[in-house]
């Protein structure tokens, strides 16, 4: 099912649909058009068109395997930050356990694709969703989906929604990063009163526990770690309870991408249960990494031994105007860039004539309208109406939003293959 639905991923027709691909191509499958392994500067390709490195993209997911490897740590990347099926199973291929997902929509996504595993990072209490993830249970043996409970009233909600269903859901209890935090229960005496709920629908399956350390207020090395251990520790409780009695694995779940260091070191502390142990880590920003936040707070600044990322997108643009020596404007803005986080930061200009790439040496990026980057450059900045700026992004999970269909290029600018969304 999996190749069949990529397949016809690469049968697509190309279009007006899709920014940034030459005009020529229309028509094409994205097979032939990925076929002809056009040049992303001389091929037709028009500004502003966002690209993703193939060499950048082959070292982030190998990364990331080898960590999970060595760590002991199973791994399903949150796919919402990319929502590409290729690149989903481009995960799976590198060792990735599963995908994670965050509302019911991104599953059906996945389910199209052949996507067998899937970590729901949301209480469900939506009942035509349930019933369709009852149906998807039911009709596929082989697929597993585990999501969040956070409330009696959420358990109560679902049970009644899948009254009647062949399989049990399967559930672990959310466990909150602190007062206010996002989701999740705040004590242990609630997460016990849950997971009684739980015990009690016939519905549901009680497999483990969950949370996102991301959200630990004014979070730090020692409060991220002490939260983990709580999360541990509630694992821990369940299981002395009887609560993981007549299971294969337990699952305990937590990871983002700016704390997994913790993660892989509070979970090699996980304790003997009386079932084996599934230490699922979810981290999901890693595959296209970017220039801003996550560049700042990535887990291998604080151990660089074990590896560093590298930023896989590049939007360029094109100036259109520079109305003084001060000033330029480029043709790319909210529309097509990542702003939530940082603004975008220019890294490279390539000559409009000569096709020389040069650093972006005193040219920033001060604003963005919804089709503009306003630029500040110095006086003595080379830069003239024409010439492309090649822009760095901050924020991933903003970044393949704003696209369809992403080419993957090499470093030569040859563009090798395309990446289709589904936001």
């Amino acid at each position: 099912m999996a190749a069949e639905a990529l397949a016809r991923l690469a049968d697509e027709r190309v279009d007006h649909r899709f920014k940034g691909l030459p005009p020529d191509a229309d028509g094409l499958t994205v097979a032939e058009l990925a076929g002809q392994r056009r040049n992303l500067f001389t091929g037709g390709f028009t500004t502003p068109v966002l690209a993703l490195s193939a060499e950048r993209l082959e070292h982030n997911l190998a990364l990331m395997e080898t960590y999970a490897v060595r760590h002991g740590l199973s791994f399903a990347p949150h796919g919402k930050t990319s929502m590409a099926p290729r690149l989903f199973w481009r995960q799976i291929e590198r060792g990735a356990w599963g995908i994670t997902l965050a509302v019911p929509h991104q599953v059906r996504v996945a389910r199209e694709f052949g996507i067998q595993r899937v970590f729901l990072a949301n209480e469900v209490v939506d009942a035509v969703a349930l019933r369709w993830i009852a149906g998807e249970l039911a009709a596929d043996p082989s697929f597993r989906l585990v999501c969040y409970v956070d409330s009696v009233r959420g358990v109560e909600l679902m049970d009644a929604a899948l009254r009647g269903s062949a399989r049990p859901v399967d559930v672990v209890v959310e466990l909150a990063a602190g007062e206010g935090a996002r989701t999740g229960v705040r004590t242990e005496a609630e997460c016990a009163a849950v997971a009684d709920a739980v015990a009690g629908a016939g519905t549901l399956r009680l497999v483990g526990v969950a949370g996102y350390e991301g959200e630990v207020p004014d979070a730090d090395p020692g409060r991220v770690r002490a939260w983990l251990r709580r999360l541990v520790g509630l694992a821990v409780d369940l299981d002395k309870a009887g609560r993981f009695a007549g299971l294969e694995e337990v699952v305990v779940s937590a990871g983002g991408s700016a704390w997994f260091d913790a993660v892989a070191e509070v979970f090699a502390g996980i304790p003997e249960l009386s079932v084996p142990v599934r230490k699922l880590l979810r981290s999901g920003a890693y595959l296209s990494h970017d220039v801003g936040h996550y560049r700042r707070v990535t887990p291998f600044n604080r151990v660089p031994e074990e590896g560093a990322l590298e930023s896989a997108f590049r939007l360029w643009a094109q100036v259109v105007s520079r109305p003084s020596d001060e000033q330029a404007f480029a043709n790319a803005g909210k529309r097509d860039a990542a702003y939530d986080l940082d603004l975008p930061s220019v890294e490279v200009v390539r000559d409009v004539g000569t096709g020389a790439v040069r650093d972006a040496e005193g040219i920033t990026v001060t604003s963005l309208s919804d089709q503009h980057a306003w630029l500040r450059t110095a006086a003595e900045a080379e830069l003239s109406v024409g010439d492309w700026v090649g822009l760095g992004l901050s924020h991933p999970c903003t970044s393949f939003d704003k696209w369809q269909l992403i080419p993957v290029v090499e470093a030569d600018g040859t563009v090798t293959d395309y990446v289709r969304t589904f936001f």
